[in-house]
């Protein structure tokens, strides 16, 4: 059998284990040969392949990143692109496809799945948004590096009687907000979920020094918003896939803030670095369980499904279910965080 990988949308620790897992599960467990794609989709459509034997994964499930790379498609290029994806598949004699990503390179795997390809889909996103499987890895090493910056920064705001906003990746789930607030001892959290009143945001500030306290450590998601009404945030337009441009919550936040309160206030954006670097050894064992079980499930038949961890068990689900909706905090969640809020 000769398996297809390719991995897309944004780069994610712990990917490069993931291709590790099948080229070494293909190799040692079935004898298939395994050929990546260059750069997701792109790769596919335009037919530029790389042989991946077990020397060539040597040495990747410490590597952050994609030794594939990795490139974001519109999505009409991807539908319109079906059947030339289908005839470069048949090209190279690729009898699974396995693809790696968020939303939107599982949303593509579902309609190549759909036209009639044999795919077994693996999730990937930081951002922990996709839908029937309890964890994404690349998730906990995020927010275990949010959580080592947010630590930093209590020491500064602490020191300087200052307000600091760290502002982390999220655009429509804010669990990487959710979990490093809690992890570091935030005073406030603000998620895409939950519209943040600017008033009670100031109050909270005001409270805090009024009764002696130091300082104030908030963490914003880049997606999150204020209520209607109450704070104006500049429109960024969406770019070329649809995404919303964002355009700073947190500094934008941060300037009301000060001007309302009269504290000083500062902005840390974590941006990028959340995402790069090595794995968590968290992460590195789910990619390399997530990994292995799709390659089970493509030497299988086990065709249009997607990995996914339910407790402690690698389970499949439907490709279709999985990007029916995506993942984000429910209210209970953020109710938890209430008794440590202020």
């Amino acid at each position: 059998m000769r398996i297809g990988v390719l991995t897309g949308g944004g780069d994610c620790p712990g990917l490069n284990a993931v291709i590790r897992s099948v080229v070494r599960t293909s190799a040692n467990h079935y004898g298939s040969e395994v050929v990546g794609f260059r750069d997701g989709w792109r790769g596919l459509l335009e037919d530029r392949t790389t042989p991946l034997d077990i020397a060539a994964v040597d040495g990747l499930l410490t590597r952050g990143g994609t030794t594939l790379g990795s490139a974001r498609v519109a999505p009409e290029l991807l539908d319109r692109g079906i059947p030339q994806m289908k005839g470069v598949l048949a090209a190279h004699g690729i009898d699974v496809l396995i693809p790696i990503g968020g939303e939107g390179t599982l949303t593509a795997a579902h309609l190549l799945s759909r036209a009639g390809v044999p795919v077994v889909g693996i999730p990937k996103t930081i951002d922990n948004d996709i839908d029937c499987t309890d964890l994404t890895f690349g998730f906990d090493t995020a927010v275990s590096i949010a959580t080592e910056m947010i630590d930093r920064l209590h020491t500064t705001a602490e020191s300087h009687q200052r307000v600091l906003l760290v502002e982390v990746m999220g655009r429509h789930a804010g669990w990487i907000a959710l979990h490093a607030g809690l992890a570091a001892g935030a005073h406030l959290t603000l998620v895409p979920e939950e519209p943040f009143d600017v008033d009670e945001v100031c109050r909270l500030v005001s409270a805090r020094f009024e009764r002696g306290d130091t300082h104030v450590i908030g963490v914003v998601a880049e997606g999150a918003t204020p209520r209607p009404g109450t704070m104006g945030l500049r429109d960024g337009g969406v770019d070329e896939y649809g995404h919303r441009r964002f355009t700073g919550v947190a500094q934008q936040l941060g300037e009301e803030l000060e001007r309302r309160t009269g504290k000083e206030v500062r902005t840390t954006v974590l941006g990028h670095v959340q995402r790069g670097g090595t794995p968590t050894s968290f992460d590195r064992v789910l990619a390399t369980r997530f990994g292995l079980h799709a390659t089970i499930a493509a030497h299988e038949g086990a065709h249009g499904q997607m990995v996914a961890l339910r407790g402690t068990e690698i389970d499949l689900v439907p490709l279709e279910k999985a990007v029916a909706t995506l993942k984000t905090v429910p209210t209970r969640r953020m109710a938890e965080t209430s008794a440590f809020i202020g």
